[in-house]
């Protein structure tokens, strides 16, 4: 792995004479921006971009397309650990040929790793662990045969025991580098078999019954696992996604609800065929197995024999993060997206308020509250990228959310909770991704990371999705109005992402503070560090040709939330995903996420791996001081 930024030769330079970037101005014409002689204002930052940041103490660095990781200068970057790696006692090493059993699997760190959050441990700076989601696994490298498929009963196992959720202690060695503890009586997998029970309003009810669990309290496992969360008590929320794409059948006549519709279910081409040796994902023979998943799932990292509980007063939906915050009068408020084209932005307020003092007493929290779905509208004056909006409550007999409307209870609303939000008429975005709540002011960021399909029959633009077949994205914000439990709030468009390099002019260029020097699409892991600089990481198409040129592989960045100005901090290697962004808590190393690595191009990351690894990567700053200051 190269620490440094890429050599000339495997660098992807922009031509200079080709910079259009208004510097200074805030400021670009939304006629000329769209094009066409639009007779409309014009489209202005909150602040000038100045490129001058005081916040970002960093040199921004080109785009890449190496097969390693190039970091701004000063900075280093190495793996943590790997997907299969040991991790739990007794643990065997990883296999290069992919032998290793199901049984190995459930004892190595897992597979594509993503979203994850660092928690210290109390009365030591050197210590703590880390939770990290293992979201799905590259089956092509997972067996040893290299198909896609899995061929049997111990392939579906090994796949399934990829997934979920690794937990890990760590400590700081020489020179402010951590390393996994092995072993560890906290280090732990959970996967996609693992024991896990419900709780809030829709547990037990009659939807999420099976044969297995007549009560409709226990189930199994969690996969799909995509983005996070982490609570004031110190428990960590692994959020499931793509839930969707693990069930199918074989039955010919099996006719889809409307509800399995609306979640995108296609059993006749699973993107995983999991049914066709665990009967559990057979949607014909166990239909209710797929309400039981699509849920946000609570775990104790300081227990490692805690049995992990699926939060159901959260609602039922693929799930990207869960961006946690404490409102000023009290109460957790957790914001949340639905990551599909199309889909919501959800809010959550719990009823109680936060004890800090009693940690045990805040479990009820996440099972007695309100869910609501956000409204965008645009701003009274006409002026673009910005506007008001407010929460809808989705509670029963309220909004339209009656039983004539097939929601008889709460428990209907939160098991098919895509459907209250139709209801009610929520705002439709370019697939809501993660979200981060500024620690300075309070205000929530969501990646938009994208839409081809925007503007098709049915997903008309709007103004906080203005754009037709949106392939590069946006980050959104918003400030409620005085606190996180307000119904109402202001919202504008921090960046939408462009390209200047192939679409120098229109509505694919960006706002004013996207460059020839910085130009990315698909923005989608997000967090804020104390200081307030916004960490954006892409999860886009990575060709780096036609509209995509000049971008390079997947890439980190940081903003300037005031100021507007974005800088290139890091990109990965080829065909990655950069993700799951945590901080320790003093600043001075972040770790983040190298997945899928070799997903379509050819790449042995790391370290030459005659297989690409999903690893976690930890930066520091040579100097020892806070990264990015």
């Amino acid at each position: 792995m190269n620490n440094q930024s890429p050599l000339p030769n495997e660098a992807v330079t922009p031509n200079p004479g080709r910079r259009k970037f208004l510097a200074g101005t805030g400021a670009l014409s939304l006629a000329g921006f769209i094009g066409g002689g639009l007779s409309v204002p014009s489209l202005a930052l909150a602040k000038p971009v100045s490129g001058g940041s005081q916040l970002l103490g960093f040199d921004g660095i080109s785009a890449s397309t190496a097969d390693e990781i190039a970091i701004a200068d000063g900075y280093q970057a190495d793996v943590l650990i790997s997907w299969g790696d040991p991790l739990v006692d007794g643990a065997p090493a990883f296999d290069a040929e992919g032998k290793n059993s199901a049984a190995d699997q459930e004892k190595q760190f897992g597979d594509n790793n993503d979203g994850m959050s660092f928690f210290a441990m109390e009365g030591s700076r050197d210590r703590g662990l880390i939770a990290v989601n293992n979201e799905y696994v590259n089956e092509q490298y997972l067996y040893a045969h290299g198909d896609s498929k899995a061929h049997d009963a111990e392939d579906v196992k090994k796949s399934q025991a990829g997934h979920g959720v690794s937990v890990m202690e760590v400590r700081r060695g020489q020179g402010n580098r951590w390393e996994v503890v092995r072993p560890s009586r906290y280090n732990r997998r959970i996967t996609a078999n693992s024991p896990m029970r419900f709780s809030g309003p829709a547990a037990g009810d009659a939807a999420l019954r099976t044969a297995a669990d007549p009560q409709g309290m226990n189930v199994l496992g969690t996969f799909g696992n995509c983005a996070n969360g982490k609570t004031p008590w110190g428990t960590y929320l692994t959020c499931e996604e793509n839930f969707d794409t693990y069930f199918g059948t074989k039955k010919a006549d099996f006719s889809l609800t409307a509800a399995q519709k609306r979640y995108t279910l296609s059993p006749a081409d699973p993107e995983r065929n999991w049914s066709d040796f665990d009967p559990r994902f057979d949607v014909a023979k166990n239909p209710n197995e797929f309400n039981r998943h699509g849920w946000i799932v609570e775990i104790d990292p300081f227990a490692p024999d805690s049995v992990p509980v699926k939060r159901t007063a959260l609602g039922r939906f693929k799930h990207e993060n869960a961006a946690v915050t404490v409102a000023k009068s009290g109460e957790l408020v957790v914001y949340m997206g639905d990551d599909e084209r199309g889909e919501y932005i959800y809010k959550y307020v719990s009823k109680g308020k936060v004890d800090r003092a009693n940690p045990a007493a805040n479990a009820r929290l996440l099972d007695e509250g309100t869910l609501y779905v956000a409204i965008f509208d645009g701003d009274r004056n006409g002026t673009p990228l910005k506007g008001t909006g407010h929460w809808v409550a989705l509670v029963q007999g309220q909004h339209g959310l009656t039983a004539d409307n097939g929601f008889r209870t709460q428990a209907d609303i939160l098991i098919n909770t895509r459907g209250a939000a139709d209801v009610v008429k929520a705002t439709r975005m370019d697939r809501p991704e993660w979200i981060a709540v500024n620690p300075h002011d309070g205000r929530a960021y969501c990646t938009l990371t994208n839409n081809s399909k925007r503007g098709d029959e049915g997903m008309p633009i709007n103004a906080a999705n203005p754009r037709p077949d949106n392939i590069y994205g946006q980050i959104i914000r918003w400030d409620e109005k005085g606190d996180a439990t307000a119904q109402a709030f202001d919202w504008d468009i921090f960046v939408l992402c462009g390209n200047p390099i192939a679409h120098p002019q229109g509505i694919y260029r960006g706002t004013p503070n996207i460059t020839e020097q910085n130009t990315f699409n698909s923005p989608d892991g997000l967090g804020f560090d104390e200081a307030g600089r916004l960490w954006i990481l892409t999860d886009g198409k990575y060709s780096n040709k036609g509209d995509y040129e000049g971008q390079g592989n997947n890439q980190m960045l940081v903003g300037d939330p005031q100021s507007g100005e974005i800088r290139r901090f890091m990109v990965g290697p080829k065909s990655c995903e950069l993700t799951g962004i945590t901080f320790t808590p003093d600043y001075k190393t972040m770790f983040v996420n190298v997945q899928h690595p070799g997903e379509e191009k050819d790449s042995h990351f790391p370290d030459n791996s005659p297989r690409p690894r999903s690893s976690v990567i930890m930066i520091t700053r040579k100097d020892g001081g806070v990264l990015g200051a």
